[in-house]
Parts: structure tokens; C-alpha cells; sequence
């Protein structure tokens, strides 16, 4: 009988715990501040990342091969779902942003939901070797990015936009269209970044950093300042200073750099290569898929995965203009907590169904 990958899931689980630890570290004070319940936070977490594992394992052993029918409904589903976060008493605006729609019970962040669906619209689409496939693709795809960008949220669309031209170029896709397609949507994403005035100031901070600290923006300093305070082995678990309200977003985009602070060069490093064997077991599934359908699947979610670790690392060491991307299974959220874990579950899936290894 075949078995799932358990060293995925067994790393997986640890990064998830690891988050709820963090993130009741990194909110226990504004918590208590904000709502007079220093709990409140991890409470929201735990049910979330409870959601999420019965995603998993529901997606473990549901035949991922069944999800090639489905693929379509669950786009057209989350393209709407896109839509209706600008629709009066349905999304919900929050500090100039659409991203989200009110449920009564729960908000729901759609632009979380449309990396999975479209890993597996592409997925199915790109496992047919039809030709003439391109201008279709940048039309859905445009259309997409055309949706998370007026939320405004470009670093997801950063995500998409990277998972779409990987599964592409898997699928056999023209290596041509990319010499022409990647600067060309270099040149729209700058544009993108210079017109909209926080994105420009994100940007000019970035190209100044070499220049003078006090030239940064306030978050990019205080994200400096806990970098450095952490140092090489960090001051402690539960010791950090900037979680007292010092750093913005610090249990969501910006929580890599509370565990900088308290755990160092040393335990941020660990964080890093346990992301690094997540994609690395996210490839060999992929290579390992039994039929072109499950290669592509696990090399699109492995791909969104990687790429939000890669961006939220390189954001939050100054190596890329600071951009909200969150962490996976680590930072504070559940719609990206429930979407992350129902992606690892159809990992596992794909694993159980592809050789035995």
C-alpha cells in the first residue's frame, strides 16, 4: 500500500505549531491592549489551523485526480469571490484596501483562495497539449491580476503571476514568450509601484537603505532594529522589545522578524531550511506524479508556497521593497492557513497516488 509523505507532513505540522506559538509571543501585549484578552489572537489561530488540518486530511484522501472536473466551477467560484470585496456590504475596506469579504460569522480573504483554484484550473488545462493556448492564458490571467491589483494587493499578485508562469513553463510552454513576457511585466510592475504613492515610497526606501537608516520608513527601520538586536543565537524566546508596539504587522507580514529578534541568525536560519525542505518535497512529489495533471498541480502549489516564503524573508530583511505577503503556516490568518494546509493535503495525495519512493 502506498503511503503519503510523512516527512512533509511532519514538517509541516512543526511550522504550523511553531506559528501558534509565535503568534501568541508576538500578540499576547496588543492583544491584551486591543481587546483586553491577551489570548485572543492564538485563540483565532488555533481554530483556523483546526479548519485547516481537517482541510489536509480530507484533501489526503480525496483523489486529487477528481479535482480535474472541478476545476473549472472552483474558478469561475473564486473569480467571483474576487468581485464581490468591492461590492457595498459584502467586502469589507480596511485601511484602503478591498481584500476581504464580511460572512457574519468570519471575513474571508478571496485573493487566498484564487492561488489554489488556479493552480488547479492550469493544472488541468495545461495537462492537454492543445496548441494555441498562450493569448487564452494571458487573458485569464490578466483578468486576475487586473482583480487583486485594484484591492489594491500586488505582492499577491506577484505570487500569481509567478505560480501561472511556472506552471506554464512546465506544461511545455514557448521559452520564448518569456524573453519577451518578463520584461515587459517588469516594466508594468514598476509602473504599478511608482504610480500608487505607498508603493513608491516602499520602493525609493528600498533603493535608499544603502544611503542612510534614518532615510527609511519607520517599519523598515524598526524591522532593522529587531534584526540587529537579535544578533547571532537571539535574546530569547518571549524577551523580544519590538513586539510591544514598537513593530507594525507583527503577527502577520512581519512576524520572520520577531523570530529573528528572539531566536537569531541561528533560529531563523532552521526556519528557513524547513521552508526549504517543504518545496524540496513539494519538487520530488511533483517530479514523482504519476500523470501530467498531478506534476502540474504539485508544482504550482509547491510554487506559491515557496514564493510567499521567498518574498515575506527577502521583504523582511531588506533585500526586497517591504510588501504584505504573510508567512505560510506561520504568520496570523485563516484564510491563507486553511488554503496552505487543503494545498499540503492535495501534496499528500499526489505523493500517495505517484511511485512508492
Amino acid at each position: 500500500m502506498k503511503r503519503i509523505d510523512v516527512f512533509l507532513l511532519g514538517i509541516v505540522s512543526i511550522l504550523v505549531l511553531f506559528g501558534l506559538f509565535m503568534i501568541y509571543d508576538a500578540s499576547s501585549y496588543v492583544a491584551f491592549r486591543d481587546f483586553g484578552d491577551k489570548y485572543h489572537y492564538i485563540k483565532d489561530q488555533f481554530f483556523w489551523g483546526a479548519l485547516g488540518f481537517l482541510g489536509l486530511i480530507f484533501f489526503t484522501l480525496f483523489d486529487y485526480r477528481k479535482l480535474y472536473n472541478l476545476a473549472l466551477p472552483l474558478l469561475v467560484i473564486s473569480i467571483i469571490l474576487l468581485i464581490l470585496v468591492f461590492m457595498p456590504g459584502i467586502g469589507v475596506y480596511v485601511l484602503g484596501a478591498h481584500r476581504w469579504i464580511n460572512l457574519g460569522i468570519f471575513t474571508l480573504q478571496p485573493a487566498e483562495f484564487v492561488k489554489l483554484a488556479l493552480a488547479i484550473y492550469l493544472a488541468a488545462w495545461f495537462s492537454n497539449k492543445e496548441k494555441g493556448r498562450f493569448t487564452a492564458f494571458l487573458f485569464l490571467i490578466g483578468l486576475v491580476l487586473v482583480l487583486v491589483a485594484l484591492q489594491p494587493d500586488m505582492g499577491t499578485g506577484i505570487v500569481i503571476l509567478t505560480e501561472a508562469l511556472v506552471i506554464y513553463f512546465l506544461s511545455g510552454g514557448n521559452i520564448f514568450y518569456y524573453v519577451v513576457l518578463i520584461p515587459v511585466l517588469t516594466a508594468i510592475g514598476f509602473i504599478f509601484a511608482k504610480i500608487e504613492p505607498y508603493r513608491a515610497r516602499r520602493l525609493e526606501t528600498f533603493l535608499s537603505l544603502d544611503k542612510s537608516l534614518d532615510s527609511s520608513s519607520y517599519h523598515v527601520r524598526q524591522i532593522l532594529i529587531a534584526l540587529g538586536s537579535g544578533g547571532i543565537m537571539g535574546v530569547g524566546l518571549g524577551n523580544s522589545l519590538q513586539k510591544y508596539a514598537y513593530l507594525p504587522e507583527t503577527t502577520t507580514d512581519s512576524i520572520f522578524a520577531i523570530i529573528a529578534e528572539e531566536l537569531g541568525f541561528f533560529g531563523a536560519g532552521i526556519v528557513i531550511v524547513i521552508f526549504a525542505l517543504v518545496t524540496w518535497r513539494g519538487i520530488h512529489i511533483a517530479l514523482r506524479a504519476k500523470d501530467n495533471f498531478g506534476k502540474l498541480l504539485a508544482g504550482g502549489i509547491t510554487t506559491f508556497l515557496a514564493i510567499q516564503a521567498i518574498i515575506n524573508f527577502a521583504a523582511q530583511t531588506a533585500l526586497l521593497p517591504l510588501t504584505g505577503i504573510p508567512l505560510p503556516f506561520i504568520s496570523y490568518g485563516g484564510s491563507a492557513l486553511i488554503v496552505d494546509l487543503c494545498a499540503v493535503g492535495m501534496l499528500l495525495n499526489i505523493s500517495k497516488q505517484g511511485s512508492n519512493t
